[in-house]
């Protein structure tokens, strides 16, 4: 009974939590319009607020995958669920890229526009910054990190999920004396959950900065004249999330994309209010597995989608090719589009899970199919931080729509939790990010005696 009565303060300030985020977005676009200058200083608070975020996502990967893989029996389900994840983001990011080109060749957003002296050389630039990522074989020895534990201090998303992926199938091997060690890490990811619980807390103040930067920087005048590519790429989007992966998820799983993101809203918030989708990542791992989506598939498919299942980042691709093709009177013939499909489709891979690496991406794929219309990239500066809001939260909406999908086809999904969860009726705790109630229901492939463990713990 007391927890029953518990339950309702948390959710009570947490809503006062994302209510003062609003305001704040609210607050920070006043202050942008009114006092330019003075908010494009307060770029490093938002920059600061995403820099605490990503301290722990890491963390957050290797706990949760480490704790899904140790504890069951069968390797090759993880393969079987990396596998069909890996095949879905190809066959997304392909459509997703389809479906801008359509969209762009419809609308031909840059019929009439000019570019002007000052922008041309902009591209260029970021057609170098592209190349120094390195090819293939840099971004494969990229993903090995320097240590065993290196990679959760200083490495990226997929360097984490290598090491997690290691010491997980190592804890498996080694049987009962894993036990203990998978204990500890179940103990180390509470302790990061809290952190992050903490960490909200001051999300106003970074929606604040972050929202006052842009707008004190980009201004009112440099939007009207790309509203219409600005308005058509987040209509395409708009079309993807809500046609597109909406009837997919129907089909598959029974779910109404609504409910799902209704689930999400706070973390869609969080992600237009930072211009960064990476704030909701550890929150969509915890708020998948709340859901009744198990911890191997929520630790493998997550991580892994941001890197390479960014349907926004595909449609923002085509769309801008096309727009910046048609500015400098030189539109794209049929042919010549889809052989930009298909450069894309690697291209695109290549904006792995970065904040803001659309834009390079976008020059560096130019650079290499289309020299010739590098210059016109600098017509999509100006507008690109609020392109970059809508790529976030179609590729944030497109990684939980993969997950509940490769859960439904893998059999790793609680139906009743997940119903439970999108109604309501089992509602997330904000307070610990953690699901200790379903914690044992993740683990039917678990020796008994770790299963017993996990309600111990609950209990």
């Amino acid at each position: 009974m007391a927890a029953d009565t518990a339950t309702p303060t948390r959710r009570d300030r947490t809503h006062w939590l994302y209510l003062a985020v609003i305001a704040a977005v609210l607050l920070g676009i006043t202050v942008g319009l009114v006092f330019p200058e003075f908010a494009a200083g307060l770029k490093w608070i938002g920059t600061a607020f995403v820099a605490l975020i990503k301290m722990l996502i890491a963390p957050v990967i290797f706990c949760t995958i480490v704790l899904g893989i140790g504890s069951i029996r069968q390797a090759a389900k993880v393969g079987r669920v990396g596998g069909l994840a890996l095949g879905y983001f190809l066959l997304m990011s392909t459509v997703a890229l389809a479906i801008g080109l359509v969209v762009g060749n419809l609308l031909q957003p840059g019929d009439g526009l000019q570019l002007s002296e000052g922008l041309r050389g902009e591209g260029a630039a970021l057609a170098q910054d592209a190349e120094g990522s390195g090819g293939t074989v840099d971004f494969v020895l990229g993903l090995i990190p320097t240590t065993l534990v290196s990679a959760l201090t200083e490495g990226s998303v997929l360097q984490a999920l290598l090491v997690a992926l290691l010491v997980g199938f190592a804890i498996q091997s080694m049987g009962r004396a894993g036990e203990p060690v998978l204990r500890g890490i179940g103990h180390f990811q509470k302790l990061v959950f809290r952190i992050l619980a903490m960490v909200m807390w001051v999300a106003p103040i970074g929606a604040f900065g972050a929202i006052a930067a842009v707008v004190g920087e980009t201004g009112v005048d440099a939007l009207k004249s790309l509203a219409v590519i600005m308005l058509g790429f987040y209509a395409t989007c708009a079309v993807f999330v809500f046609v597109v992966l909406g009837l997919i998820l129907r089909l598959v799983a029974g779910i109404n994309i609504f409910s799902l993101l209704r689930y999400l809203g706070r973390e869609f918030l969080l992600i237009v209010s930072t211009s960064s989708s990476e704030t909701a990542l550890p929150r969509l791992i915890a708020k998948m597995e709340h859901a009744g989506v198990s911890k191997p598939v929520a630790g493998i498919v997550v991580p892994t989608g941001y890197s390479f299942n960014l349907d926004g980042t595909a449609i923002y691709l085509t769309m801008a090719s096309l727009f910046i093709a048609e500015a400098l009177g030189d539109p794209l013939s049929i042919g010549e589009q889809l052989g930009l499909l298909a450069f894309m489709i690697i291209a695109s891979k290549g904006a792995a899970g970065v904040t803001g690496a659309g834009l390079a991406t976008l020059a560096g794929g130019l650079s290499a199919h289309r020299p010739d219309l590098l210059d016109g990239v600098g017509l999509i500066v100006g507008i690109d931080r609020f392109m970059s809001e809508a790529r976030a939260v179609t590729n944030f909406a497109g990684n939980a729509v993969a997950a509940v999908l490769v859960a439904t086809w893998t059999k790793e999904l609680d139906r009743t939790q997940l119903d439970a969860a999108l109604s309501g009726r089992s509602p997330f705790d904000e307070t610990t990010m953690l699901d200790d109630d379903h914690g044992p229901g993740d683990l039917p492939d678990a020796p008994a005696e770790v299963r017993e463990q996990a309600v111990a713990g609950v209990r």
